[in-house]
C-alpha cells in the first residue's frame, strides 16, 4: 500500500475501538476498511491446553463507521477469549487478535474482555501519582526480572521476577535485617522515578514456564502487560492486576512510574497491526520492501493517520488506566515530530498530565522513509519538539566516560582529558548549540553515563583500563565511578542512570544481555551490600540535586558561570535567577590522578561533597581563596 493508497481510507475518530465491556452487554469494535468480512470467534479459555477449554462460536460484525467493524453481545462476556477473523479482496483470510485489546490469555494469541473494576488491587481507587519537583526528578531504570530474581533478595520465590516483587517492602539481604534489598533499597536510594524495561506483552519469552530471558524489545500485543511477570499467565485479568499493583507500590513508597514503550517496531512483520489493514501500518521503499530503521525489519508508520493515533491512545491508556506518570520511546527518532507533539498533548490534557514525563532515544537503528514531508523526532528537532519532550544525550555519555561502540575507548574521567571540552557544554544541558542540536530547555536533555545498552558503567571503565577481573572493586576505578555520577548529576537537565550503577554492577564484560541470561542480568543484591559507601555516595548526591533546584536548571535559573581555572580542571557557580551575587554553590571536576589546587569564589565555603562523601548538608571545616582536590574527583561546596 503506498502513500496515496494508505491516505485514501477512511479513518475513525472515536475512542471505543477494542472490546467495551459492561456488565449487561460488550461491544467489539475493530478499524479494517479493507476487509470484505469480519467475525468474532469467542473461546472459553486463553488455548485449548486449559481445563474447560470451549468454541463458543463465530459471529459475523456488520460494517459500521470509519472503515470500523462493529458487533454488540448482550450478557457479562469478562473473561471470554477472542480473535478476529477478516476475509480480504483477494479471497485470503486471517485471524488476528484484537490490536486495542487490555487483556489476553497465555501468550497473547487470544484476546480476552476486560472488565477493568474486576482487575485492580485493593485501594486502587486512591492511587495517585507522586508530586516531584521538576528539579529533583532523577531516573533509575530495571527490568522488572532483574529487580528481585536473586535468592538472596529476601523477596518469597513465588514473586522474584514478576511485578509482585516490587510490592514486598522491608526485605533485606537474605534476611539479615540490615542491607536493605528491592523496594526497601529503592525507598533509601533516594532516585524519584523508576522506569521499567518493557512490561506491555512481549513475543519471545514463555509465559507458562517462565524459563525464557528477554529485555522485552519485541512488542506483541501494546495495550495489556506481559504475561511471564505475572503469578498466573492464563487469566488475563491477573496480569492486569498485579501490573497495578506494582505501581502502587511504588507511588506508596513516592517514586514515579515510567514505562519504557517500543512503538517503533513491532516482533513480527505480519503483527496483529498488520493483519487487520495489510500494509497499511508498516513503513515501506518505493519498491514495496519494508524499511528497516529499527533493526527489525518492520518499522510502524507513525505519520499515518491511524497509527499516530493508535500511539496516543496507546499512551493515554496507560496513563489513565495504570497511572504511569512517564514514558521513555525506544528509538524516538522513527517517529515523526508532529506524532510525539500529538501524544504530549493527548497526556497534558489529563488530570495532572503535564508532570508526566516524556523522553526517548533520539536517534535511529537504521535507515527508514517517512512519508507526507515528516520529520523525525531526533537531536535536531528539538527546537520543534514540544520543551518537555526530552531526549538521551549520548553526547554527555561519551564525554564522560569514553564511546560506548569502542570498548577501549577513554573519556574526562578516564584518560581522554581532552574530551573536558564536551563536559563544558554538557554542564548548561548544550544549550549552545556546540553539537549540531540546540535544546529549548535543560529538561530536554537526559543526561546518564549508563542504560541497559552497551556495556555496564563498571564494565566500560574496567574497558578501558584492560583489567578482567570484573568483579574486584579496584579503588582507582571507584574513584572514576564515583567522578562519573558526580559529573551527570551536577549537570543541568534530568539525570538517568542504569539500575545497579550506584554499586558498581557487572555484567562480567558482556556488552548485550538482551536474551540473558538472567543469571547475568539480574541485580546482585550482594553486591550492593559490600560497595554500600558507593551506594551512600550516590544517595549523597541525589539528596544535594534535590535540596538545591539551581543544579537542574528546571527552576527558571540561568546557565551556570564557568570558573578560570588551569589545566583540564572544570569549575562552575550554579547562579539562580533573579539574584545578582554568585551563586550559594560552587562545583570543581578534577580528572588528573593527582591533587590540584584551585581558587574559591569570594567567602566561607564547606563540603557538601569531597570525592568520596556526599551530603546535601554541609560538613568539613571551612575554606576560603583556594581549595585543595583530590585526584579524579567532583567537589561541590556550599557558601556559608
Amino acid at each position: 500500500m503506498n502513500e496515496t493508497q494508505a491516505s485514501q481510507l477512511p479513518v475513525y475518530a472515536g475512542n471505543d475501538l477494542g472490546a467495551v465491556w459492561c456488565s449487561s452487554a460488550t461491544a467489539f469494535r475493530l478499524w479494517a476498511p479493507t476487509a470484505c468480512s469480519a467475525a468474532l470467534h469467542r473461546f472459553a479459555t486463553g488455548t485449548d491446553a486449559e481445563p474447560e477449554a470451549a468454541d463458543l462460536g463465530t459471529l459475523a460484525m456488520q460494517r459500521s463507521e470509519g472503515g470500523t467493524w462493529y458487533l454488540e453481545l448482550a450478557g457479562d462476556l469478562a473473561g471470554q477469549y477472542y480473535p478476529y477473523e477478516l476475509q480480504v479482496p483477494d479471497g485470503t483470510s486471517t485471524v488476528t487478535a484484537d490490536p486495542y485489546a487490555h487483556a489476553a490469555g497465555a501468550g497473547g494469541t487470544r484476546s480476552m474482555v476486560l472488565n477493568q473494576a474486576a482487575a485492580v488491587p485493593d485501594g486502587w481507587q486512591k492511587d495517585e501519582r507522586p508530586a516531584i519537583p521538576a528539579h529533583a526528578r532523577s531516573v533509575w531504570e530495571v527490568h522488572v526480572a532483574d529487580f528481585t530474581a536473586d535468592p538472596a533478595s529476601g523477596v518469597p520465590q513465588a514473586y522474584r521476577g514478576k511485578f509482585m516483587g516490587f510490592t514486598v517492602d522491608g526485605t533485606t539481604l537474605n534476611g539479615d535485617g540490615v542491607h536493605p534489598t528491592g523496594l526497601n533499597y529503592l525507598k533509601r536510594l533516594g532516585v524519584t522515578h523508576v522506569q521499567l524495561q518493557p512490561i506491555f506483552d512481549f513475543a519471545t519469552v514463555d509465559e507458562v514456564s517462565g524459563e525464557d530471558y528477554n529485555w522485552g524489545y519485541d512488542p506483541l500485543n501494546y495495550n495489556l502487560p506481559e504475561g511471564s511477570y505475572a503469578t498466573d499467565a492464563f487469566h488475563g485479568e491477573v496480569r492486569v492486576r498485579e501490573c497495578r499493583a506494582m505501581v502502587q507500590a511504588l507511588h506508596s513508597a513516592g517514586l514515579g512510574v515510567v514505562m519504557d514503550v517500543v512503538y517503533n517496531h513491532t516482533y513480527y512483520s505480519y503483527s496483529w497491526l498488520e493483519r487487520t489493514v495489510p500494509g497499511y501500518w508498516n513503513r515501506r521503499w518505493e519498491n514495496g520492501s519494508l524499511t528497516n530503521g529499527s533493526g527489525c525489519g518492520c518499522d510502524l508508520a507513525s505519520e499515518r493517520t491511524m497509527v499516530r493515533k493508535y500511539l496516543v491512545d496507546s499512551c493515554v491508556y496507560w496513563a489513565k488506566e495504570y497511572h504511569i506518570d512517564g514514558f521513555r520511546f525506544d528509538l524516538m527518532a522513527l517517529h515523526d515530530v508532529d506524532t510525539m507533539n500529538a501524544i504530549r498533548a493527548a497526556l497534558d490534557a489529563l488530570p495532572g498530565g503535564e508532570d508526566i514525563l516524556m523522553y526517548g532515544e533520539p536517534w535511529q537503528g537504521g535507515s527508514t522513509r517517512m512519508e507526507h514531508g515528516a520529520i523525525p523526532a531526533n537531536k535536531q528537532a528539538a527546537g520543534l519538539l514540544d520543551s518537555r519532550i526530552g531526549f538521551f544525550c549520548d553526547n554527555t555519555r561519551d564525554a564522560i566516560k569514553g564511546g560506548v561502540f569502542n570498548a577501549g575507548s577513554a573519556g574526562y574521567i578516564n584518560g581522554d582529558m581532552h574530551c573536558g571540552y564536551q563536559v563544558l557544554h554538557s554542564i548548561p544541558a548544550w544549550r549552545g548549540g556546540q553539537a549540531d542540536f540546540m535544546p529549548q530547555a535543560p529538561g530536554q536533555v537526559v543526561q546518564y553515563v549508563s542504560a541497559h545498552d552497551n556495556y555496564t558503567l563498571w564494565d566500560k571503565l574496567k574497558c578501558v583500563a584492560r583489567r578482567g577481573d570484573y568483579a574486584a572493586p579496584d579503588a582507582d576505578l571507584l574513584a572514576q565511578n564515583r567522578m562519573a555520577a558526580g559529573i551527570y548529576l551536577t549537570c543541568q537537565g534530568l539525570p538517568f542512570m542504569q539500575g545497579g550503577e550506584e554499586f558498581a554492577r557487572t555484567k562480567h564484560g558482556d556488552h548485550n544481555t538482551y536474551r540473558g541470561p538472567l543469571e547475568l542480568n539480574r541485580l546482585d543484591w550482594t553486591r550492593a551490600a559490600q560497595l554500600e559507601e558507593l551506594v551512600q555516595y550516590y544517595h549523597g548526591l541525589l539528596e544535594i540535586r534535590k535540596a538545591y533546584p539551581e543544579l537542574s536548571g528546571m527552576a527558571g535559573d540561568t546557565e551556570p558561570c564557568i570558573l578560570s581555572l588551569p589545566g583540564w580542571l572544570i569549575g562552575f557557580v550554579p547562579e539562580r535567577q533573579g539574584e545578582s551575587l554568585p551563586g550559594r554553590l560552587a562545583v570543581y571536576y578534577n580528572p588528573e590522578r593527582t591533587r590540584q589546587w584551585a581558587a574559591l569564589p569570594a567567602g566561607s565555603w564547606r563540603y557538601l561533597c569531597d570525592g568520596t562523601r556526599a551530603a546535601a548538608e554541609p560538613f568539613g571545616p571551612a575554606c576560603r581563596n583556594a581549595i585543595e582536590l583530590a585526584p579524579v574527583s567532583v567537589t561541590i561546596l556550599k557558601v556559608e
